[in-house]
Order: C-alpha cells, then structure tokens, then sequence
C-alpha cells in the first residue's frame, strides 16, 4: 500500500476543480493543504479519523476560492504555513526556498515555483531522504499547467517564463515522486483544464504536452495560447486571501423571506437568484431573478455574474440544501445574503405578485429561429450550429443588446442557457426560448451538422 493510500486523503471540490489534502502523520495529527473556506469535507474526513488539524499549509494566494487556514488556526490553533514573501497579514510561518518544516516523523521541505502567483510554493513531502510526494498547487498539473495572466496581462509572458523553469525544476524529482495539485478538471486556474486530479513526475514527462516543448519559447506560446475567460471574482480574492478571510464563529444561516421583502429588496437594487432547477424556473419565476441553477458549479456563475457587495435573495425549491447555497457564496466571499423566499414561488404567488415564464424546449420542439450560443469558447470551437451566434455566458451582459430577437438561447444541456435568458429578459428580451439538450442534439433534429475547428 502506497503512502498515499494509508496516509493522504484528497478532497474534492467538484465545482471548482479543486482538490485539497489532509495528511495523516499519525498521533492523531495532520495537515491540510490549500483547505478552502468550506470545511465541512474535512472536518468529516478528519472526524473519521480521528485527527486533529495541527499544520495548514496554502500554496499560494488562491485566487478562485478563499483560504481555509485562518479558519483552521481558529478552531484547532493549526500552524498557517505560507510563502513569506506573500506577505500575509495574519499569524503564519513564512517560508521560502529551501525552508523545511519537520513534521514529526515526515518534512516538508519548500520549493519556490513562481508562474502562476509571484508567490508561489510548491511542498515536497520527505520520508528521510525518500520524496514520497509533492504539493504543486498551481504549477505542475495533471497535462498541464495553471495559468499565469492573473496578475494582470502585461505579466502573462513573463509569469509564464516563470513557470517554465518552475515546472522543469520539478520534473528533476525523482520519476515515482507522487504529484498533488490543487488545481485540476473543471477548474478556471487550469490552462487548459487537465481530466486527472493527481499523477507522478515521471508520468508527466511522459504525457504532459507542455513539458514536450523543445524550448522555453515554444512552452510560452503553448501556455498563453490555452488561456480562456475567468470569473471576474477571481481579481478580488487573491487580496482577501493576504489580509486572511474573517473567521466565522458559527456556520451562517439564510433566514425566511416574506415576498413583500424580496419585492422590495429588488426594488432597492438587491439581486433575486433563482436556484430551482432549470424547467421549475422555466415554469415561473420572478420577473427579474437571475437563474443560477444549484449544482456544482453554482459558485463558478454566481462569482462570475454578480458583484460581492449586492444583498442577494435566494428562491429555493422544495428539499434544496440551504446550507449548501450560503457555503457556495461564502467560500468565494460571497456573504451578503438576505435569505430565501420562505414556502418559495407558492407563497410569491399566493400574495399575488408577478410571474413569468420562458419557453424551454427540447430540439425537435424548437423553432426555426436565430441560435445563441453561451458556451466557452472552447467548447464553441469543438463544433457548434452553423450560423450561430456566440457570446460566452459570463460576458452576456455586456452583449444583451446584440441578442437577436426570437433567439433559441443554448449551451451544453440548458443550465447555462436558462441563466443566460434570465440575464437577457432582464435586459428587455421577452420572446427567447431556451434549448433543452446540446448543439449536436438540435442540428440532428434541424438536419444540420455542427461546424467545428472554431470557424464562424
């Protein structure tokens, strides 16, 4: 049995692509490592074994989620281990190249590798002399690497040479050297996303295409070719991760909401967010609300399409975990939340306040009309419906003005594309209707096939 199948368990935010770790060093003892706000995965992990948390370590200034460790230092007076040179402000161990940590038993011996944050360490867990494995956070990911434009586009090249040599320097560990990184599938600091979530360093010398660059050059130019769209959050949370993220003396709660307070809270400029699934909201909803269904990913889009200083009120659906929609705003600094509609779209109705409805349509039901594509754009460019019209949800806003009128609204199923007709009858349009399926479903239904290799 492996070290890491004894010792290590990986915690898996599937929304954001993210994976934390928590180390059993025995004795009761362990390390998290790049822990995110929401701890309730690993306070059950731990509670399962009995393990009290006694080191955090964050690889670097997280930009797509906020940092756990002052939560962990909080509740069970963990030690924060950071680079030194992100100048925290808040209690922590400043580490920088070179520096190790013992363990009591194993060391943690720190490896600075700049590219995706100035910042940037990787941790290299030591036996002795035996490297069992290495945190890489943002540097080295399964098939890839993290992106370097977060600071800014001017810096894109130059933390890109960054991670270059930080990526080379890694893969001068020994071939079995387990690789755990933070970011993996689905998540946004990913350039492009990789599918695995942990590898080994000979693995990626093997597979990882940006590691087969002949030359420096060439890894840039492969690198910041891949870089797509972020949530716009993520220029927020590298800062609220240095000042450290407030500590939390209970789990937040939503209170109940009358619909007279959800009415006014629109009219006072507040957000209404419908999480019922996509065909409830399809049915009726509030004129106004921005469908964000909860799944996954509602973190992703509520960051991406709201600003952090707006009071949101929520309309949930019957058996809808309240916790899980105050846990996915605040782990993403979220935390103006007003509440929920309480007994949801039956009590709005019942007090006699305005419903609409949107049209959503399987393929062979859809009519023949002007299609709007809100997928990224590289999901666009896999193939998509001749003639389409593409404007990536996040950046749908910025473009209500240019949506056709009479559209069929569409993405991948039909979550994102009820959340860009939301985003688009907010904006005047009232005749859209929204796909239920994906592009390759509707051109077979409409006789057509789908146009690939990103041509328009």
């Amino acid at each position: 049995m492996s070290f890491a199948d004894d010792h290590l368990i990986a915690l898996v935010d599937e929304g954001l692509g993210n994976s934390a770790y928590l180390v059993d060093l025995g004795d009761g003892r362990s390390l998290a490592v790049d822990a995110g706000r929401d701890l309730r995965t690993l306070h059950a992990a731990a509670d399962r074994r009995g393990l009290h948390v006694v080191y955090a370590a964050d690889t670097h200034l997280h930009a797509d989620f906020l940092s756990g460790a002052t939560q962990l230092a909080h509740d069970h007076h963990a030690t924060v281990l950071a680079s030194a040179a992100g100048q925290r402000m808040f209690e922590h161990l400043g580490l920088a190249d070179g520096d190790e940590v013992d363990l009591g038993g194993l060391t943690l011996r720190v490896l600075a590798t700049p590219g995706h944050t100035d910042e940037h360490l990787s941790f290299l867990l030591l036996d002795g002399g035996r490297e069992l494995g290495v945190f890489t956070g943002g540097s080295l990911i399964v098939n890839s690497a993290a992106r370097t434009d977060l600071l800014g586009q001017e810096r894109t090249e130059e933390l890109a040479r960054a991670q270059y040599h930080s990526l080379k320097r890694l893969t001068e560990l020994p071939d079995a050297t387990a690789v755990w990184p933070t970011h993996g599938a689905g998540s946004f600091c990913s350039a492009p996303p990789g599918t695995e979530r942990t590898t080994t360093i000979g693995d990626q010398k093997q597979a990882n295409p940006l590691l087969a660059a002949p030359d420096e050059d060439t890894f840039v130019r492969q690198l910041t070719a891949s870089l797509g769209t972020y949530p716009a959050y993520f220029d927020r949370l590298s800062e609220v991760n240095r000042r450290g993220p407030a500590v939390l003396a209970t789990a937040p709660r939503l209170p109940a909401l009358t619909p007279s307070q959800v009415s006014a809270l629109l009219a006072d400029s507040g957000h209404v967010v419908d999480i019922r699934p996509a065909a409830d909201y399809a049915a009726g909803h509030i004129p106004g609300a921005l469908s964000i269904a909860l799944r996954a990913q509602f973190a992703t889009w509520l960051g991406w399409l709201l600003p952090d200083n707006t009071r949101i009120a929520f309309v949930t659906g019957e058996d809808q975990d309240l916790d899980e929609i105050v846990w996915q705003a605040y782990k993403i600094g979220y935390e103006r939340l007003a509440g929920r509609l309480a007994g949801g779209m039956t009590t709005w109705q019942e007090a006699g306040l305005p419903t609409t409805t949107t049209p959503f349509l399987t393929p062979d039901q859809t009519p023949a009309a002007p299609y709007l594509d809100v997928r990224q754009e590289a999901e666009y460019a896999a193939g998509h419906v001749a003639g389409a019209l593409h404007f990536e949800l996040g950046t749908l806003a910025d473009h209500a003005s240019e949506a056709p009128a009479g559209a069929v609204v569409a993405c991948g199923h039909g979550e994102r594309a009820m959340t860009a007709a939301s985003i688009l009858e907010r904006a005047g349009h009232t005749d859209l209707t929204v796909l239920k399926g994906s592009p390759g479903e509707y051109a077979a239904a409409h006789g057509q096939r789908l146009t690939e290799s990103g041509t328009r």
